[in-house]
């Protein structure tokens, strides 16, 4: 069972989807308004937020960036908006996955499981990884360079995560997308290429003249420590 907080103006799907879940066995909260889910957000510490993205108060898309900066918990996004553009805003906002309505409990109580595993279990903090000059904490989100702080965004920090994770293995696009933004379809390589020149620029490197992160061209990105490779 985990607790669920429901942010959805329409009180016919709030309420069918609050029921189905709780049927689940889930303690589920709703909220009419972003602004009131905020509040519940900050105040209860819900395990998942299903949140609908035409909210009468604040755009969805804010409403993730703001609780994003208090807290990591996994947002879903329930919304009739099944565009590209959309749906790849909503995650680079920070929202980890993306359903289009109408759907069944079934397929969102599924897509909460998933997003819950991937959280995995932080009672455990795992060692820092150290490539070179580089160390990337995930158990405090940081990452260190020559022992200076880098400032990652969300995505950022994920991404060379990501990339440590792997060893100096090479990720394509796709794996990245998959498992960064949790985006199994294709068409997002521009999203990736951004995110890649934002972290190579806080790397203190170029694409014409890396040192941590080397493409290989057709393949995908690895990252390496420069003093090895």
């Amino acid at each position: 069972m985990a607790s669920i907080l429901v942010v959805e103006d329409d009180d016919a799907i709030r309420e069918a989807v609050r029921r189905g879940l709780a049927e689940r066995g889930h303690a589920v909260a709703t909220a009419a308004t972003g602004l009131a889910g905020l509040e519940h957000v900050l105040a209860e510490r819900p395990q998942a937020v299903l949140l609908d993205l035409g909210l009468p108060d604040v755009s969805g898309l804010t409403l993730i960036s703001m609780i994003r900066a208090a807290s990591e918990v996994p947002i879903i996004v329930i919304t009739a908006q099944d565009d590209d553009p959309t749906m790849v805003k909503a995650l680079d906002s920070g929202a980890d996955d993306y359903v289009v309505k109408p759907f069944g409990t079934a397929q969102v109580e599924a897509r909460i499981r998933a997003v819950l595993r991937r959280g995995g279990d932080r009672t455990q903090a795992p060692e820092p990884i150290r490539i070179g000059e580089l160390v990337v904490d995930e158990g405090t989100r940081t990452a260190t360079l020559a022992g200076r702080r880098l400032e990652l965004a969300r995505r950022e920090f994920d991404l060379l995560l990501a990339l440590a994770q792997r060893g100096g293995q090479v990720m394509s696009k796709r794996e990245i997308l998959a498992e960064v933004w949790h985006q199994t379809y294709g068409g997002g390589d521009r999203t990736v290429d951004v995110h890649l020149s934002w972290l190579r620029r806080k790397l203190g490197e170029s694409a014409a003249e890396p040192r941590y992160l080397i493409s290989v061209r057709g393949v995908g990105v690895r990252l390496v420590d420069p003093d090895e490779d």
